[in-house]
């Protein structure tokens, strides 16, 4: 068959990348290839996620990601000495502000005399005033800004995709742009790690709030999601969400910042990555060129020293919420590559898919759960392996949970057959090989691995998955799944919650989540040609969706569609 041809291929695959240091301490992963002419792939990533802050500065390393969008006194702005004075001065304002806030109004909160010491409503008088001060500079110094100029350059010479992200473990920057334009992606990248100036620090702020009401606070699970983190991850750095806690947010000041960009975003600290068509020796020209500009930094950034406490009793959570009932039990593992990371990665694709044990056992079979899914989550400084399954045709929660149990004592108990094994080992393989198809997604790949540990990875993993036997998959059920190393999260419908759609329903914790904030966005624009532009661009890409996400794609096509239509008849006459 077809799928067990592609084993042994996957298993031993090579992706050979051409890797070299400057010397201001930069990496650069180099990975020529034909099959997508004249495009480039690249990115750069910074080795700073959450797990990297601390209380005080929770969210900084996602907020810095925000800034770095934000131009250098060459990109940006119309009046760079005019743009640093408006700067300088709500420095001063706001750090004035802080002292009011941490000196009086933390007092008052404790006191129970307000609800929230960063809330406006609750200013003193002085505090309104400066805030007012503060709100009149930024609306000054808009003037002088060039709005999104760093977008507009990329988008105007080819470039596409620009994007971000944060991880707990690592900061990603990536775009893909014309092979003729990779001299300007040089420019344009090492420009901003040279010379980032964080304009419109203060503002952005509140933009990150604002991500975090979509993303936390307006969704059904996103509070108890996060409070059910921090209760499993314990001491540990992974407890605290990548978006910051909302205080922190409000807190963070311009010199925190600088020398989290010392730290972090010095040149030893970053690995750039270029997967596309290109010639090395002038590519390799080019970075030489502009990012040995960079300037090292003073000191190494500090070492992640806390290590995990051992659980050592059952942690149990239930809360309600606007959502169908729903468990998750997650046990602590083991970090990026450990040897123990492969068998349970197996073992949890031994559980999914439509032919897996918890569709079969639970989606069908029982049919208690409208999903059911398992997940090794193997992070830099620590590992998860969990069940999620959510209630169908009224079963409650708690039978879920005890499905769980009886799948995971029959792991325990018997050793997986040959058959099932090569199975799933087969489609691990085939995922593996799809996944080197795509320039992007493999430059995606390689800076991922690189910054968890080591770009090799990406050869090493496949290679170790399909040597995993069944005895190892039973020695792993046995020895991580002990009832003092479980938490347990059950969520019930809260008995005002509003009536869920049942298409959203069906689909993944992930996928609601992503629906429901998809949905929500939508309805804030009133531009008929931006919907109209996102519909197109969603019917471009709709055959290059994976068929568990088709479900929440098409849903979201659908509601672009009816929300278009909303505001076409609007306009009618």
């Amino acid at each position: 068959p077809l799928l067990l041809a592609l084993a042994t291929p996957a298993a031993a695959q090579q992706v050979v990348v051409e890797e070299f240091v400057l010397d201001n301490g930069m990496k650069f992963l180099l990975l020529p290839r034909r099959d997508e002419p004249n495009t480039i792939a690249a990115g750069w990533l910074a080795k700073v996620g959450s797990v990297n802050e601390g209380p005080g500065t929770t969210g900084l390393s996602h907020f810095f990601e925000h800034m770095m969008f934000k131009g250098t006194n060459t990109i940006g702005t119309r009046a760079p000495e005019a743009d640093a004075e408006f700067r300088d001065r709500k420095v001063a304002i706001r750090s004035r502000m802080n002292e009011l806030v941490f000196g009086g109004q933390y007092g008052r909160y404790f006191r129970g005399e307000i609800d929230d010491p960063w809330e406006p409503r609750n200013d003193t008088a002085e505090l309104a005033a400066l805030r007012a001060e503060l709100r009149a500079l930024m609306e000054a110094q808009r003037a002088v800004i060039v709005k999104d100029e760093f977008d507009q350059v990329y988008a105007r010479l080819g470039g596409s995709d620009m994007n971000a992200f944060t991880s707990h473990d690592l900061t990603f920057y990536f775009i893909a742009v014309p092979s003729n334009k990779f001299e300007l992606w040089a420019w344009m990248e090492s420009d901003r790690l040279a010379d980032s100036v964080m304009r419109e620090f203060y503002a952005e702020r509140e933009v990150v709030h604002e991500e975090r009401r979509l993303v936390v606070d307006t969704t059904p699970t996103g509070l108890l999601d996060e409070q059910f983190d921090a209760m499993f991850w314990m001491n540990s750095g992974y407890a605290w969400p990548i978006l910051g806690w909302p205080s922190d947010i409000s807190s963070y000041t311009r010199e925190q910042a600088e020398r989290f960009w010392q730290t972090y975003y010095r040149p030893e600290n970053l690995v750039g990555v270029v997967v596309g068509d290109f010639d090395l020796a002038e590519v390799r020209t080019q970075i030489e060129r502009y990012f040995s500009r960079l300037s090292p930094g003073s000191a190494p950034p500090p070492p992640v020293t806390t290590l995990p406490v051992p659980q050592r009793a059952e942690q149990r959570m239930i809360g309600e919420c606007d959502c169908e009932p729903q468990v998750e039990v997650r046990y602590r593992t083991v970090a990026f590559g450990h040897p123990d990371s492969y068998p349970l990665e197996v073992m949890a694709q031994v559980l999914n898919g439509r032919t897996g044990r918890l569709y079969r056992g639970l989606v069908e079979g029982r049919e208690i759960a409208s999903y059911a899914f398992a997940r090794q989550d193997s992070r830099k400084y620590g590992g998860a392996f969990s069940f999620t399954a959510q209630a169908k045709n009224d079963a409650p929660p708690e039978a879920l949970e005890e499905a769980w149990y009886e799948e995971l004592e029959r792991l325990q108990r018997e050793p997986v057959p040959p058959r099932e094994l090569q199975k799933v080992k087969n489609k691990m393989a085939a995922d593996s090989f799809r996944r080197l198809q795509s320039g992007f997604f493999l430059m995606i790949q390689l800076g991922w691995y690189e910054g968890l540990g080591g770009w090799e990875a990406i050869n090493e993993i496949p290679r170790r998955l399909q040597e995993v036997g069944p005895e190892e998959i039973q020695r792993v059920a046995n020895e991580y799944f002990g009832r003092a190393n479980r938490s347990v999260a059950i969520y019930l419908r809260r008995a005002d919650a509003t009536p869920i759609d049942p298409a959203i329903a069906a689909m993944p914790p992930e996928a609601q989540r992503f629906v429901r904030q998809s949905v929500e966005q939508l309805r804030q624009i009133d531009d008929p040609e931006m919907i109209r532009m996102a519909i197109m661009q969603m019917q471009s890409q709709a055959g290059q969706v994976p068929p568990e996400f088709k479900a929440a794609f098409d849903y979201l096509v659908a509601a672009a569609q009816a929300r278009l239509a909303e505001l076409e008849a609007d306009e009618a006459p």
